[in-house]
């Protein structure tokens, strides 16, 4: 059995995502020479630390209307059908299934829906540290990592390019810098 004393100033308790000191990105291949990278700059989420870390949760929502790839043209078309839909579809959501470790490496697995589209993820998780921040309140933090394909979750416009290739790539990489602030009532 896994203990949380195997993870440094670990805290047992529930934590709410801190938008502010938080960052939801992502980046996709443009033009087949680049990457565009972008952000969410609106969600919110609760995180339940176990006393068996494999026990916790994760559950979170990002409006979609809050997307932010620092050029208003750009993220006007992805806010549309051709994309996210967003007049249908305004949040995306994510919730825990599952929490593993194979010694230092630690995996979220859980369900993420986009556009009404439900499918599994796995998310590589780096547990970050816990401690007081300036306020007497208790902090915590973690980053994690996944690979998604945009058409499985019903993103599926094409924009082929003249002589082979695509406007934007299928796979979406995304990164979560994520800092929780632990509840104290």
């Amino acid at each position: 059995m896994t203990t949380a004393t195997q993870i440094p100033g670990y805290v047992v308790g529930t934590w709410d995502v801190d938008a502010g000191h938080s960052t939801v990105g992502f980046s996709v291949r443009h033009m087949m020479v680049s990457k565009v990278r972008g952000y969410f700059t609106k969600f919110a989420g609760e995180i339940v630390t176990a006393e068996d870390p494999t026990r916790s949760s994760v559950t979170a929502t990002i409006d979609m209307d809050s997307i932010d790839t620092r050029q208003e043209q750009r993220d006007a078309h992805i806010r549309s059908a051709d994309f996210f839909d967003v007049g249908n579809h305004t949040e995306m959501t994510f919730r825990s299934t599952e929490v593993r470790t194979d010694g230092a490496d630690w995996t979220v697995v859980g369900d993420l829906t986009i556009k009404g589209i439900t499918k599994p993820v796995e998310l590589a998780l780096e547990v970050n540290g816990f401690g007081p921040d300036a306020y007497g309140g208790t902090r915590a933090g973690f980053s994690a990592r996944t690979e998604i394909s945009r058409k499985e979750f019903g993103v599926d416009i094409d924009m082929p390019m003249d002589g082979g290739g695509v406007v934007v790539g299928d796979k979406i990489s995304i990164e979560l810098e994520i800092e929780g602030v632990l509840r104290t009532a």
